[in-house]
């Protein structure tokens, strides 16, 4: 619904990006809501932690910092994140938000790391 993209994702790392829209995702200040920033961090730091799990495994997000430096503005706003430290149970992420060459936002994330569900228990979910 936001507009996502996966650039690139592999090693441990994910580059996601978006164009910012100011009718989609402005907030009535003339910036993009934090969230849609967010969200894009959010994800590109589940892609960079996916990227290195075995395929019977999956993750969720436990908690992220999220630091806004400055308002977001239409363009292309890009994601880099990547994996600071795998336990077997726990990951430690990190993402930095760019716009136009700047550092825009930044983010630190714990994400919960457990086997798969089986078919039977996605269906009973």
């Amino acid at each position: 619904m936001l507009g996502l993209q996966m650039v690139q994702r592999g090693d441990g790392r994910c580059r996601m990006a978006i164009e910012i829209d100011p009718v989609r995702h402005f907030n009535p200040h003339g910036v993009a809501h934090g969230g849609v920033a967010y969200s894009l961090a959010d994800t590109a730091m589940g892609g960079a932690l996916t990227s290195r799990l075995n395929p019977a495994f999956w993750c969720a997000t436990l908690e992220i910092k999220f630091n806004y430096h400055v308002g977001v503005r239409a363009g292309l706003l890009t994601c880099e994140a990547e994996v600071l430290h795998q336990g077997k149970r726990i990951a430690n992420m990190e993402a930095r938000l760019f716009q136009h060459d700047r550092l825009v936002a930044s983010a630190n994330g714990n994400f919960a790391i457990f086997p798969a569900p089986t078919a039977g228990e996605t269906e009973n979910a």
